[in-house]
């Protein structure tokens, strides 16, 4: 079946060439443009670019749907097209586009395609849009991760709602099921399973169930980031330009944010919110939020410093490594975050140098 699916890509191509057409035509009559026939060849150029487009994202999705192990990776490469046609038309034509894509991934996909669509559509329309308009990169991110978190949680809000799936209590429980059946088979066997252990991973369970929230703004996050490190090489052979990207070491988060951080804390220990209610929730995960941002904060500085002093490029890389491997290093990093944005080190340093 996947074979016969494959197969059949000229032929998909060709129908995507044709519905890209048909949509475009019928928006220029509509919007009582002058059509191809009264001699606007320049129209000709976006109807044969956003075919083309059409037809290398029809590919992209059947590979992503139907070959597992190569979809993960071209599964990044969806936003691409989007991006492409975003950054060189206006708005109007790129959700037209945008609607093409998703009734071609029906065509071509299943019902399962159209959240795929959806979500790295519209990111990559948004980030083409704010190349277009040339915002910076920053502004662009921002705006990337923030379209791609409205879909995720819009879509895992109908799947919980219309279909009673919550993907992430599914996983929690296959989870506590694999504990709950290695203990069996230790048992069965005559071995004392480590109690504490098993507790430590429980609450560990536990705390990601509570930090839901705050694992989407994660998971949007890395995932803009995966599309602009794999789309921004692509689009600048086509001629379009980013923007310049500004140094990991020149990251700096604004002062407000540490003092959000301390009204978190300060109101974690004034309201003592019981745990499981709404408030507990918000300050549970506005706290992780905040505390993830300051270790951003002190890596960036621990990378700036390497640079100053003009040491290896490898110790700041391990340094990272660590930080994320070992919570020892997390806490000594996100403390070293709050002093370098609390007491403005860099410019103390700076002035130091001068």
């Amino acid at each position: 079946m996947k074979r016969d699916i494959i197969n059949d890509i000229p032929f998909l191509c060709f129908i995507t060439v044709r519905l890209n057409l048909h949509i475009i035509l019928v928006k220029i009559d509509f919007m009582g443009i002058p059509s191809l026939r009264g001699g606007k060849m320049r129209n000709v150029h976006k109807l044969t670019e956003g075919a083309v487009l059409l037809a290398a994202f029809a590919v992209l999705i059947l590979i992503t749907i139907y070959v597992p192990v190569l979809g993960i990776a071209t599964n990044l490469f969806l936003a691409v097209p989007f991006i492409l046609f975003a950054a060189k038309n206006t708005r109007m034509n790129a959700f037209v586009f945008l609607i093409a894509a998703i009734l071609l991934s029906l065509i071509v996909g299943t019902i399962l395609a159209v959240p795929l669509t959806l979500s790295y559509g519209m990111t990559g329309l948004v980030i083409g849009y704010f190349i277009q308009e040339k915002k910076g990169r920053g502004a662009t991110f921002i705006a990337g991760s923030l379209v791609f978190l409205a879909n995720l949680l819009l879509q895992y809000a109908v799947a919980v709602a219309f279909f009673k799936i919550n993907f992430i209590e599914e996983v929690i429980d296959l989870m506590k099921e694999s504990i709950n059946r290695s203990k069996s088979m230790l048992d069965a066997i005559g071995q004392n399973t480590d109690g504490a252990v098993v507790e430590q991973f429980e609450s560990f369970l536990e705390t990601i169930e509570l930090l839901t929230p705050s694992l989407f703004v994660m998971m949007s996050l890395m995932a803009v980031i995966l599309i602009e490190l794999v789309s921004f090489p692509i689009i600048k052979r086509f001629g379009i330009n980013p923007g310049p990207r500004k140094p990991f070491r020149e990251l700096t988060m604004p002062k407000s944010i540490l003092w959000y951080y301390l009204i978190t804390i300060l109101a974690s220990f004034v309201i003592k919110p019981a745990e499981g209610s709404y408030w507990f929730l918000a300050l549970i995960n506005i706290a992780f939020s905040l505390q993830l941002i300051m270790v951003f904060q002190g890596l960036s500085f621990i990378f700036y410093i390497s640079y100053k002093k003009g040491l290896p490029r490898a110790i700041p890389i391990v340094v990272t490594v660590f930080t994320l491997l070992i919570p020892v290093f997390l806490s000594i990093v996100r403390i070293l975050g709050i002093i370098d944005l609390g007491f403005g080190l860099r410019k103390r340093l700076e002035k130091t140098d001068e």
